[in-house]
């Protein structure tokens, strides 16, 4: 029975581990009668995922640490202590708890998780999944020194974000349910008897271990395909309709949804278009993409249920989209200075 509950795992990690030799030490055990010249996007596509995966594999592990503690070390009641009772009060004190929150767009989702399962409001918990990516120290200081000569997208990033999270809250708390959590079957068939049998710090390990492989075989699949298409994507179609308010951000939208980049790191990819789209654009790229991209749906989709996905997903985009309009509008008349 520990053999079965485990197989999966322990095989997800072997191949991890196979996969890192491969690219790592190939060179000298793959026989050189093996030509990969012949196909050099193939190559490229392995190594956008490999950068993909290790740039995100340690945050992913952070926020299972952040689950496994929340779980087991703190109660329903200090949660609905430190929650506000009005809902706006909730809101404001979810995008203040996520400057502390050291997470990023990957780990955030089973931490939310968790909080929602310990009794925080829903409202709450999407205004961290929104805030929690951006509204930290390490994306602040990668927007700035990738836009030096131009604030106003730092000063944007920030403002979007902060509205987005409060329209979100807001919209959740009205329209949705509170039932949006999908079953944890694994918590539910061994919960109490392995709290009996091991101790706290033996089921943190074991909890860790879960929720990293629960939540990294979803990002592996998203992040090969942000990979896929992030080698393939052809630049000179995007120049066409970079100046274009609606079509512009719209486009540079979806390129953040596929491409799926750390939101700690994603400002210098958005740099390096900033001479082609309109700031509005790029901002829609730098907003959308820490919120909403190919891997984290995925994880979501292991985590809550259909139907609050498909709500998040809508709602997110719509809210971004406009105000990206707007706030495009804004900066060319010399706002966010």
């Amino acid at each position: 029975m520990l053999l079965k509950r485990y197989a999966g795992n322990l095989l997800l990690l072997i191949l991890l581990f196979l996969l890192l030799a491969f690219f790592f030490l190939g060179d000298v055990f793959v026989p050189k009668a093996i030509d990969f010249s012949d196909y050099p996007m193939l190559h490229s596509v392995f190594v956008v995922f490999l950068g993909l995966f290790l740039e995100s594999i340690p945050f992913l592990f952070l926020g299972a640490i952040a689950s496994s503690f929340i779980q087991l070390f703190i109660s329903e009641e200090i949660i609905q202590r430190m929650i506000p009772k009005r809902p706006l009060t909730a809101i404001f004190a979810a995008i203040a708890a996520a400057l502390i929150i050291p997470v990023c767009e990957c780990a955030i989702i089973p931490v939310v998780r968790r909080l929602i399962q310990k009794g925080v409001p829903v409202h709450a918990g999407v205004v961290l999944l929104v805030t929690a990516p951006i509204l930290n120290v390490i994306v602040f200081g990668s927007t700035y020194y990738a836009f030096q000569n131009n604030p106003s997208i730092l000063y944007g990033r920030i403002i979007l974000c902060v509205l987005t999270a409060i329209i979100a809250g807001l919209f959740i708390h009205i329209f949705s349910t509170k039932d949006v959590v999908k079953e944890d079957k694994l918590e539910l068939v061994q919960g109490h008897e392995h709290d009996i049998q091991s101790s706290k710090w033996t089921s943190f390990i074991d909890h860790t271990s879960q929720e990293f492989f629960m939540v990294g075989r979803y990002f592996i699949i998203g992040a090969l395909f942000a990979s896929v298409f992030q080698v393939f994507m052809d630049r000179s179609v995007m120049a066409d309709i970079g100046q274009a308010p609606i079509k512009g951000t719209a486009l540079m939208m979806g390129i953040a949804f596929v491409l799926s980049l750390c939101s700690s790191a994603d400002a210098f990819v958005a740099a390096s278009f900033s001479h082609s789209f309109l700031p509005g654009s790029i901002l829609g790229f730098l907003v959308f993409g820490p919120m909403l991209d190919l891997k984290n749906v995925l994880i979501m989709m292991s985590c809550f249920k259909r139907s609050f996905v498909v709500t998040y997903v809508l709602l997110i985009f719509a809210v971004v989209f406009s105000l990206c309009l707007i706030a495009g509008g804004l900066i060319s008349k010399g706002g966010f200075r």
